[in-house]
């Protein structure tokens, strides 16, 4: 069993990054093991921790976890991050699946070429403003918190989402007074802060190597 978790995944955002925010959400140390080269992939691969021969993959409790809603879903439950009875599950789960939604088309724009790119662009903000924002604005309306009177797993993917899609559309949020309200509150959660902090395990948005990376690895 390992000492702390560690994180195996590209250095970089991807699918990755909720993982990542999860755990410091949680007040949890762990590690991170890239993987830049095919070799290191293989090698990985022929361990047989890999159950679909894909990453992330976190190893905690002893436990080789994939799938990346799978990993949050143990983390949110082992840390208390998801809700206080079954109903309340239900909603986060429902709001999970809808910002993973959401973020996917955030992900898929880096793989895309030149001539697509603003396309993505502006379909992921037709889509954040006209689909999913306002659900998340309304849910707001009255209370601290997505689902219940706590912090959980919902709110900290929201928060990570918005960071990201703010990155292409910095005034994505201006009709959305209590998603605007959401962000500044989560971003002073004390481990949240200090994650967002220059320096700290957030990744910078993908670049070119990082694409590479993930198209030799995955792709070829």
């Amino acid at each position: 069993m390992c000492d702390k978790p560690v994180l195996h995944y590209f250095n970089g955002r991807g699918r990755g990054e909720a993982i990542r925010i999860m755990l410091a959400v949680a007040g949890v140390e762990f590690d991170e093991k890239f993987y830049k080269t095919k070799e290191e992939f293989k090698e990985l691969l022929q361990s047989g921790k890999l159950m679909f021969q894909q990453i992330p993959m976190l190893e905690i409790d002893g436990l080789c976890l994939v799938q990346s809603r799978a990993i949050l879903s143990y983390i949110a439950e082992k840390y208390n991050l998801y809700g206080s009875d079954l109903q309340e599950r239900a909603f986060v789960n429902m709001y999970v699946e809808g910002t993973t939604d959401l973020l996917t088309e955030v992900l898929k724009y880096f793989f895309l070429s030149e001539s697509e790119k603003e396309k993505q662009r502006s379909y992921m903000k037709d889509r954040a403003c006209n689909r999913y924002f306002p659900v998340y604005n309304k849910a707001l309306e009255d209370k601290e918190f997505l689902v219940g009177k706590r912090l959980s797993w919902a709110d900290v993917y929201l928060l990570d989402t918005i960071l990201q899609i703010k990155e292409f559309h910095p005034d994505i949020l201006q009709n959305f007074p209590h998603l605007q309200a959401f962000e500044k509150r989560m971003c002073e959660i004390p481990n949240i802060k200090k994650y967002l902090q220059p320096g700290g395990q957030r990744k910078p948005m993908a670049d070119d190597e990082y694409v590479k990376t993930v198209v030799a690895l995955v792709f070829s």
